[in-house]
């Protein structure tokens, strides 16, 4: 069935809008309007030759080796869009030495000057286009793909380029195919192949070749559905696709390469505002009007077929005819166009130099006369890019990338997704919700290796797992290794050396230097009544057992080994332990303390006696206890953590007894719970230099940091578990020595005055009165 290709007609408005270009520069072609025949080129070796007699001749008669055109004599042609096509002609044409200007893919047969001398293509080299596929299939991991070419010199080279590529990037072909030059209908074993592209493993298909060939696997992607397949292919694929109403299409959500191009200022405007009464002779346009609004124009005498609305245009034509989207092939002829307007331009200025004769309103200009200057033309065009058909042009080249989306109703777009990248813009084919995979076998994940298959890509593989403490590299998204052995895992620990463990550490050398310095104030001043108030014993030993805490938190960091993994959680419980109960010695002599000042005299000898310190040894040897059962039944260890952490084995201390821990904390955590209520509960006495508020508050922190600390640590692994627990001891031991003694410090140190015997009665004195 012949169909009509509305979406080439693009071609023509481009062509337009260069000759109408032209034809208003008053610096270029001065006092010269640029003329123009239209011909169809039909598919058909029957009609091109017909065609091309046809110009030749000039009349409806076809006389060869006879000209009857009197006036308007071409001096050049542009034409495509097929490799086939321009041969064709392109052989019939030489006789003339008429220079022929193609706008289709380039093609390395048409570039032998032997053959056809007179013949230059717009489109640049495809010889980076392999570079470019395999930049694409890297960049999302894809090693295991299929390719499709044109059963032609043009495919086979395409072939052996990209294959030379793909076994530089160690990618793998899972099968090659040839495609026919022609459609034509498909018989049974035809189909037996398509179901076989359907079950591949290969999801990744590359298609490339001759238009033609491209024709017959448009058709079978339309009416024969695989729609579970990427397809990357060239700027081609836009003559391919015909307009269709079917919204799935086995090449939606696939990838398609051109050479980056820039914007023409203007041509967009144009093809929104033309219509077919700026070209009343263009039978091609009417008919496209009719076909898209089943309308015509005012004035088009076509008293059956209605008249179209003012604003009828290219802007609301049916979104499966997507003239706006100016295509690689418009781009060309609009270069095209304007470079044979130079090669004329600078002809026709030699010739004035010259003084040549002849009229100057109708220069005398012989298509062959264009050849040298078209050979070295070279000029800059409104997008702001260097044309010319220079060899030089095909060394580098820059592709954009476009993601091809059906929509309902046939709409279809390419979008842009960039020379980098953007995956949020990327719609991938229905079947696939994600990234998809394309690979012969699955990756192997931490902890495997992988085996070759014999006789088979090497993409091909089994995963075995690997020999204990060791583990496989895997293959990366963009730089992909493959390995056939194991590499050992780097043994790691909370290291002084990392930046981690060196900060850790100086917390607590600081804070260590820090209680020292508090401890030599209160020595220094252990006979001001601040010191004396509350029991300056205890604040020796609290002092003396927070600097201790600081420094126990150095057993966390470093290499890990027996003694230390014992001494970690020992010290840990029994340095705490003292802490805690000091402050509960503490609270419960600032109640002895008010409660001597009433009559009676047993809270007195409490007081002197010194029973709360006894306190201390008492909490000190029950936790002591407990962790000697802790020893004796299952003690701390070392132990190998290798999986927190991809390709590392990290050191760390297991708890060993996990109920025993629990017990040491939890018995920890209640001295703390009495200390803050007891301290709670004393907070509002009445006593000079009262510190019951600041031991509510210090034990409040205290209980706050370790209530916290559970829910992180278990929710933690490897060296951040043991870092969690590092903090946790500097935290509490900081509130403990900040909320106690640095308002203490403050009086000593700021405010003097206060810290003596005459403002103490002064104070006294002030109460009674």
């Amino acid at each position: 069935l012949f169909r009509w290709l509305w979406k080439n007609y693009q071609y023509v408005l481009a062509f337009f809008f260069a000759i109408q270009e032209i034809n208003k520069d008053p610096q270029l072609l001065p006092n010269l309007t640029l003329g123009f025949q239209l011909y169809n080129s039909v598919t058909s070796g029957h009609f091109t030759l017909r065609s091309t007699l046809h110009w030749l001749t000039g009349k409806h008669h076809l006389i060869p080796n006879y000209t009857c055109q009197t006036q308007g004599k071409t001096v050049a042609i542009i034409a495509g869009t097929t490799s086939a096509f321009l041969a064709e002609i392109g052989t019939m044409l030489e006789l003339y030495k008429t220079p022929q200007i193609t706008y289709g893919p380039f093609d390395p047969m048409l570039s032998e000057r032997d053959k056809f001398p007179s013949l230059y293509q717009m489109a640049t080299s495809d010889s980076s286009l392999a570079c470019g596929m395999l930049s694409l299939l890297l960049h999302f991991g894809w090693i295991w793909v299929a390719i499709f070419v044109s059963n032609d010199i043009k495919g086979e080279q395409f072939l052996q380029d990209i294959e030379a590529e793909m076994v530089k990037k160690g990618v793998c072909l899972a099968y090659s195919v040839k495609l026919p030059d022609a459609k034509s209908r498909y018989e049974e074993s035809e189909i037996s192949f398509l179901e076989g592209i359907r079950i591949a493993s290969a999801n990744v298909h590359i298609l490339y070749g001759d238009v033609r060939s491209l024709y017959t696997m448009e058709f079978l992607s339309k009416y024969y559905l695989t729609l579970g397949k990427v397809w990357i292919m060239a700027a081609k694929w836009e003559i391919v696709v015909h307009e269709t109403d079917h919204m799935l299409h086995s090449f939606h959500g696939g990838f398609s390469f051109s050479h980056h191009k820039g914007v023409i200022p203007g041509l967009n405007h144009f093809v929104k505002t033309v219509d077919p009464s700026h070209y009343p002779e263009d039978f091609f346009l009417s008919q496209l009007w009719l076909h898209a609004f089943h309308c015509l124009p005012p004035g088009s005498l076509c008293g059956t077929i209605g008249v179209c609305p003012p604003n009828a245009s290219f802007e609301f034509f049916p979104g499966h005819i997507d003239m706006l989207t100016i295509s690689d092939f418009s781009y060309f002829i609009y270069n095209a166009v304007y470079a044979v307007a130079h090669a004329l331009h600078k002809m026709l200025s030699e010739q004035i130099e010259k003084g040549s004769p002849g009229d100057a309103a109708q220069p005398r200009i012989l298509p062959w006369q264009l050849h040298p200057l078209l050979r070295k033309i070279q000029f800059t065009n409104s997008a702001g890019e260097d044309v010319s058909f220079h060899e030089t042009r095909h060394h580098m080249a820059h592709y954009d990338i476009h993601n091809i989306v059906n929509f309902p109703a046939g709409f279809r777009l390419l979008i842009k997704i960039g020379l980098v990248l953007n995956e949020d813009m990327i719609e991938w084919p229905v079947a696939f919700k994600e990234t998809p995979q394309s690979l012969c076998s699955q990756r192997c994940g931490p902890g495997f290796r992988k085996i070759p298959q014999e006789g088979k890509h090497v993409c091909c593989y089994t995963c075995v797992v690997c020999p204990e403490r060791d583990i496989s590299n895997h293959t990366g998204r963009k730089h992909i290794t493959y390995l056939n052995h194991c590499l050992p895992k780097l043994v790691t620990f909370l290291a002084f050396e990392e930046s981690l463990g060196m900060a850790l550490a100086c917390v607590a050398l600081c804070f260590s230097v820090l209680t020292a310095a508090v401890l030599w104030v209160f020595v220094k001043h252990r006979d001001t009544p601040i010191v004396k108030a509350n029991n300056r014993t205890l604040s020796y030993i609290l002092l003396i057992t927070l600097l201790l805490c600081f420094l126990c938190s150095l057993l966390f960091i470093g290499r890990p080994n027996t003694a230390t993994c014992l001494l970690q959680q020992i010290a840990f419980g029994l340095l705490f332990t003292v802490a805690v109960s000091t402050v509960l010695a503490k609270t419960i002599t600032v109640i002895l303390a008010f409660k001597a000042l009433k009559p009676g005299r047993t809270m007195r000898r409490l007081l002197v006696s010194g029973a709360s310190n006894s306190l201390i040894p008492i909490c000190f040897l029950i936790q002591l206890a407990l962790c000697g059962i802790w020893l004796g039944t299952y003690p701390p260890f070392i132990e190998l953590d290798a999986h927190s952490e991809h390709g590392h084995i990290i050191l760390v201390c297991n708890k060993g007894s996990v109920t025993a821990f629990y017990c040491v904390l939890g018995y920890l955590g209640s001295l703390a719970l009495v200390s803050f209520t007891v301290a709670f509960l004393a907070r509002n006495l009445p006593d000079t230099f009262n510190e019951a508020k600041f031991l509510t508050f210090s034990m409040l922190v205290f209980c706050s940091v370790w209530v916290t600390f559970l829910p992180v640590y278990h929710s933690t692994k490897g060296k951040v578990m043991v870092a969690v627990e590092v903090f946790s001891i500097l935290a509490s031991s900081v509130g403990l020595l900040g909320c106690i003694f640095f308002p203490k410090c403050y009086i000593i140190l700021i405010k003097s005055d206060k810290n003596s015997l005459k403002a103490l009665k002064n104070q006294h004195s002030y109460a009674g009165s």
